[in-house]
């Protein structure tokens, strides 16, 4: 059976995106979520206005390939470099209220589960959902 590992990452998150929009009535996009940079490093708010789903399976596929992670390091992954004018670049870690959101969200729909000291992992819904996608999407690729 194929899984994450098998199909390319753009495909199995816009379509897992797409997904949660549609069918998991717990994943919504707050009110603030147009207007919200996603970290100190960014100038401006993301131009996909389905940006909180595409961070949503962006997030289960990371949650699938890293195992259990915490919100520190899952900011540090989102992360990027500062620009300050003439002076040097430093890195950023992205803002936290981008991450913990989506996955409290997540957790409300049983698709990932809190590990006491570990941080998040993939439910079995989860790990179940992301390998459907990805059986579907490497049919359509072999056709």
């Amino acid at each position: 059976m194929p899984t994450v590992y098998d199909v390319p990452a753009d495909l199995l998150i816009s379509r897992v995106a797409k997904y949660l929009k549609e069918n998991v009535d717990e994943v919504v996009a707050p009110a603030w979520a147009m207007f919200a940079k996603t970290g100190p490093h960014r100038e401006r708010p993301p131009q996909n206005p389905d940006w909180w789903y595409v961070r949503c399976a962006s997030l289960l596929r990371k949650l699938y390939i890293h195992g259990s992670l915490g919100v520190s390091r899952l900011r540090t992954e989102y992360g990027g470099r500062q620009r300050k004018g003439r002076s040097s670049e430093h890195s950023k870690k992205a803002g936290g209220s981008a991450i913990r959101k989506p996955l409290q969200q997540l957790e409300r729909a049983g698709l990932v589960e809190k590990v006491d000291k570990e941080g998040r992992r993939l439910s079995r819904e989860g790990i179940k959902l992301l390998d459907k996608v990805a059986a579907e999407i490497l049919r359509e690729i072999e056709e």
